[in-house]
């Protein structure tokens, strides 16, 4: 039987992994790996899931299951963080997921059972797996044009262009804040805009929100996606806890719902169904320290506090590369970099540029220039510029 398997191609994620450890250098900087580190680039546990951990351990009862969309707590405390008040909680289903990905594959499977035939509109670029995840659902997918790629920003006019081809029925899926890999992100005027388009044509809108507090702020980086979920009948979220709860091996997701009151039993009832055939009940170790910490107010404050601290490093990191890459190149063509958000950045580059960035300075990025910023220090940044202005 598996005879007549063929080898996947290679992640190209795990690639620059496997080539920055063989590296023998001391004077390299991994900027690939999508994890947020700290300036001795490590990936802390952050100090409210141990506070979290540890009362956990001491109180926790029972190891015994929940229920096959997980704790209704957990669904609740995470449409509080990203859907705040702006919709009611008789429109909203919701389950617990094995992380954002599986977050996105779950509503991606309802979309399959409700409309097969759906077509799933993805940004060009976007996170490589939505092309996986939508393939593996069994859906059909065409791109939008997103990115200005010369001037750092979002190409409104591409995507209004490329979208007015979507008809009813069909998903629009968008990130909703920290665009990975541009970090170039929609502004409210935008959101407003897929609101009005989404009511006229009968376009499914699909959230994919899995940098929530590491653009701007918790409700800065959660406004557009609160109105669009205030103006729209029916609506998919999928969210992430991995980088903003650093619960990355913990697999802590949530997929949301908004559907009207009458549809909302059926809606969850599928979904439950869903997880069964897959996973039957979702994991709850992570799900319940994220719970615990939003219901608490003294470990609430304090994971806002460190999540501040985290997203005030990594725009520091942004405006001092643009700094030193404006000194290194003697122009400000990566001076949008400092206005971008989030983890990811998008610097163009053919292979061999990529392959000359890493063989002749030591820094690795990911194909087509994306890097990650909190893989930056104020000290390798010097040699990240000098890098980046020589070569691209």
């Amino acid at each position: 039987m598996f005879q007549t398997l063929t080898p996947p191609p290679g992640d190209p994620i795990l690639k620059v992994m496997t080539l920055y450890r063989e590296d023998p250098r001391t004077a390299k900087v991994d900027l690939g790996l999508g994890v947020y580190k700290d300036a001795q680039g490590n990936t802390p546990v952050m100090r409210a899931v141990k506070a979290a951990e540890r009362r956990l351990v001491e109180t926790q009862e029972t190891k015994t299951y929940t229920t096959l969309s997980g704790d209704p707590a957990f669904r609740a405390a995470m449409a509080g963080l990203v859907l705040g008040d702006s919709v009611p909680a008789a429109r909203l289903a919701g389950s617990a997921a094995t992380g954002g990905t599986a977050a996105v594959r779950l509503g991606l499977d309802l979309v399959a059972k409700a409309h097969p035939h759906a077509t799933i509109w993805i940004s060009q670029p976007t996170w490589p797996n939505h092309f996986a995840l939508t393939k593996a659902a069994g859906l059909s997918f065409k791109t939008y044009r997103y990115y200005d790629a010369e001037n750092g920003v979002v190409d409104r006019a591409g995507m209004w262009a490329d979208l007015a081809g979507a008809q009813a029925g069909d998903v629009v899926l968008v990130h909703g804040c920290c665009h990975n890999p541009t970090g170039a992100d929609l502004n409210a005027e935008d959101w407003a805009q897929l609101a009005d388009f989404c009511a006229e044509t009968g376009v499914l809108p699909f959230v994919d929100i899995a940098y929530q507090g590491f653009g701007d702020g918790l409700d800065a980086d959660a406004a557009g996606v609160r109105m669009l979920a205030a103006r729209v009948e029916r609506m998919i979220v999928a969210a992430s806890t991995s980088k903003n709860f650093g619960l990355y091996r913990e697999r802590t997701g949530c997929c949301l719902v908004i559907a009207p009151e009458g549809e909302r039993a059926t809606v969850q009832g599928n979904l439950e169904v869903l997880n069964r055939q897959a996973i039957s009940f979702p994991p709850d170790h992570g799900a319940r320290v994220v719970t615990m910490i939003l219901e608490d107010p003294a470990l609430r404050a304090d994971w806002e506090a460190e999540l501040t601290e985290m997203r005030d490093r990594m725009n520091r990191l942004r405006r001092l590369l643009a700094e030193a890459l404006r000194d290194a190149s003697g122009s400000d063509r990566f001076g949008y970099l400092a206005d971008q958000r989030g983890m990811f950045s998008l610097l163009g580059g053919d292979d061999a540029q990529i392959e000359r960035l890493r063989e002749e300075y030591g820094v690795y990025v990911v194909g087509g220039g994306r890097l990650n910023m909190a893989g930056l220090t104020e000290e390798s940044i010097p040699m990240v510029a000098r890098g980046i202005a020589a070569i691209l």
